[in-house]
């Protein structure tokens, strides 16, 4: 073990020393290069290189070459599209952010990993610290693009700002956005800057289109169509001031609200990753730490029922975290129109036993239960076909059944080994146990397993058999008659012990249950998907609000155009949005009424009810004339509803952050050291009795 630890440390001591090294001789060539260029250029333009444009360089260089290795490249791409949307229109700061949070997050993980592999140097502590990297790799990218997107926030709300004074000034939307972007902060003039170009593009529309697509929130989408409308149509003047200036206010205090929320969830979930994660390095140290001290300890973490401990407690860690990272998400809704790479779900559809797995499992078309699928993967925004879903369903509850069995035959395994290697344990419950003890326990089990085997390894073995066995071991066996009695009736409870290890009828129950349950856990995240886009189909539903309230004051405006303007906002409401507007030269009223239907939100039909009486019987600005009451409620009722679910997410999280370190002490060293003091305290007292 001390040669183990030594040659560890003097690997990591080269690796160092090569990266030094490399980073030394790296920096001499680039001051020889710099000495070349300068006697060849001149000093006027050459100029000195600092240490950021140094290592500008090298982000640039290692962006290209992690690129061209296959499983590096693919999870650069990811970290890249996750980044794309604060920096979409830079490629030189995109590439430049992705390749720092890469060598960033790698390092870090790569470096604990090497730390707490000295620490416990063993297969299995191996794997579960690669877990629980890929789990911080996750944390630590979610952390950098929420800061990315919370400074754009704040940038943006200086931005609004700047273009109201430019707007006053010059009453000019495009000159108001090209001063404003002079002035504002890296990521919100990058966007204010495309918004302008594409304004004066000569299709408009179409270049909005693809900002869209694109745009990091939905206060930019709403900022670069309130933009585009006023331009095309004209800014109006009422009683409370300017139109474009009031859609300004309201998208401001929209900013103020999110940012708000932002910082009060941060402060209240704090922390609560690392505390759940934490258990995970102090298994093993527990462990350690008790069967040094109790050496009864050794029989229940070397059992089954300790091993399936150790089992929830990991998955209590990895679900309280994930759990913890969705609260903890301010993402908008994730949903994109476009192409999509094809799936696992789709490729697996493609084989016939598939195939046939989901016509026999799926329900029918024109059933009730097909209806209340279909409803329910539209509602919840899902790229997933009918029949897509049903394949993920079905493999998720194969690789859960699966995953079971293989758990249950690996415990019954190790069982079976423990029962034949672990020497024989003493009486003694605290102190630890000294080498020749161990020795002497080694020997016994050696000898108990030679007679286990010498009788066929039977369960019907008798106690005469073992006797017998035993006495033909004078030599090797204790002569002692109360010993030789002990001796036979451990033997025998070895037999009895080894062949129960098989795998039992309610084991087989508990993996159907556990199939079950993966079965119903695509379903279980649909509804729960479905619960948080309520909250998007709501903030779109007051963009469309904001939308409306510009365009019944423009002259001319009709319901077709208020429904094309709609479908240019909409991300959750596009599907049906555009089966409207194709269908509405065919009779307007009935593809309404069947927008109507399609959708369930409640504030969404109202609309949709106000532009029916608008096809024929009351004019635009009559119908919603009361728009402005209905926004500043929604507006005062989200508030409310915020700050009811940061209060819930905050007690949420506080449980699931601390669920894994109480699992991991009640769970794991306190019952079972009161149970095992109780089991040996009955030893105790049946010895006491025997004097």
């Amino acid at each position: 073990m001390y040669i183990k630890s030594v040659l560890i440390i003097v690997l990591i001591s080269s690796l160092v020393l090569f990266g030094a090294a490399f980073a030394f001789l790296s920096w001499i060539n680039s001051r020889q290069k710099q000495v070349l260029q300068t006697e060849f250029h001149g000093k006027t333009q050459s100029g000195s290189i600092g240490i950021r444009e140094h290592w500008k360089r090298f982000l640039q260089k290692g962006y290209v070459t992690m690129s061209r290795i296959p499983w590096l490249s693919a999870y650069l791409r990811r970290i890249r599209k996750r980044l794309s949307g604060v920096h979409a229109y830079d490629e030189f700061r995109l590439r430049h952010e992705t390749a720092k949070i890469t060598i960033a997050v790698l390092g870090i993980l790569m470096l604990s990993c090497i730390i707490l592999f000295m620490l416990n140097p063993s297969f299995s502590f191996l794997l579960l610290v690669l877990l629980t990297a890929v789990i911080i790799n996750s944390l630590l990218i979610d952390m950098y693009v929420n800061r990315l997107e919370r400074r754009l926030l704040v940038q943006m709300v200086d931005l609004f700002s700047e273009v109201r004074h430019r707007y006053q000034q010059h009453e000019m939307i495009d000159e108001a956005l090209y001063e404003a972007a002079e002035t504002a902060g890296y990521e919100a003039s990058i966007h204010t800057r495309k918004i302008y170009e594409a304004l004066n593009a000569k299709e408009p529309s179409q270049e909005l289109e693809k900002f869209y697509e694109t745009a990091p929130n939905r206060f930019l989408k709403a900022f670069a169509g309130i933009s585009y409308m006023v331009m095309e149509f004209g800014d109006k003047v009422k009683e409370q001031g300017s139109i474009y200036l009031q859609g300004l206010s309201g998208l401001t205090k929209e900013i103020h609200l999110e940012i708000l929320r932002r910082d009060k969830l941060d402060y209240l979930l704090k922390g609560l990753n690392v505390i759940a994660l934490a258990p995970v390095f102090f298994t093993k140290p527990i462990e350690r730490w008790a069967r040094s001290s109790f050496p009864a300890m050794d029989e229940f973490y070397t059992s089954k029922l300790g091993y399936i401990t150790k089992i929830i407690i990991y998955l209590v860690i990895i679900l309280s975290f994930i759990l913890l990272q969705r609260l903890h998400q301010d993402t908008e809704t994730t949903y994109r129109s476009g192409n999509r790479k094809r799936t696992w779900e789709q490729l697996l559809s493609s084989f016939r036993i598939f195939k046939f797995a989901v016509s026999f499992m799926a329900p029918r078309p024109t059933t009730p239960a097909y209806s209340k699928i279909i409803r329910l993967l539209k509602e919840s925004s899902t790229h997933l076909r009918y029949e897509w879903f049903y394949v993920r369903r079905i493999s998720f509850c194969i690789l859960a059944f699966a995953v079971t069995m293989t758990t249950i035959l690996i415990l019954h395994q190790t069982a079976k080994i423990h029962i034949l290697h672990d020497p024989v344990s003493g009486t003694s419950f605290f102190g630890q146990v000294s080498s020749g003890q161990r020795e002497s326990g080694e020997k016994l089990s050696k000898q108990d397993q030679e007679i286990m085997k010498e009788v066929g390894m039977s369960s019907s073995a008798s106690y005469d058999e073992i006797a017998t066995r035993l006495n033909e071991r004078e030599d090797t066996y204790a002569s002692s008659k109360d010993l030789k009695v002990n001796t036979t009736y451990r033997i025998l409870s070895k037999l009895q012990a080894y062949n129960e290890e098989y795998t039992k009828w309610w084991e087989i129950l508990a993996a159907l249950l556990v199939g079950w349950a993966g079965y119903q856990l695509p379903l279980w995240l649909l509804y729960f998907q479905r619960k948080i886009r309520y909250m998007d189909m709501r903030h779109e539903v007051y963009q469309f609000q904001t939308v409306i309230a510009m365009l019944r004051e423009m002259e001319r405006i009709s319901v077709e155009e208020i429904l094309e303007w709609m479908n240019r906002f909409a991300i959750i409401f596009k599907a049906p949005i555009q089966k409207c507007v194709l269908h509405y030269d065919h009779g307007a009223e009935m593809a309404l009424t069947q927008l109507k239907e399609e959708v369930s939100l409640t504030e969404f039909q109202r609309i949709v009810d106000k532009l029916l009486l608008c096809v024929e019987k009351i004019p635009i600005d009559q119908a919603f004339d009361d728009l402005e009451n209905e926004m500043s409620f929604y507006f005062e009722q989200r508030k409310q509803e915020y700050e009811k679910m940061i209060d819930t997410k905050g007690g949420i999280g506080k449980m699931l952050g601390f669920a894994p370190m109480y699992a991991l002490v009640f769970m794991y060293l306190v019952i079972p050291l009161i149970v095992m003091s109780f089991m040996q305290m009955n030893v105790y007292y049946e010895q006491i009795q025997k004097i």
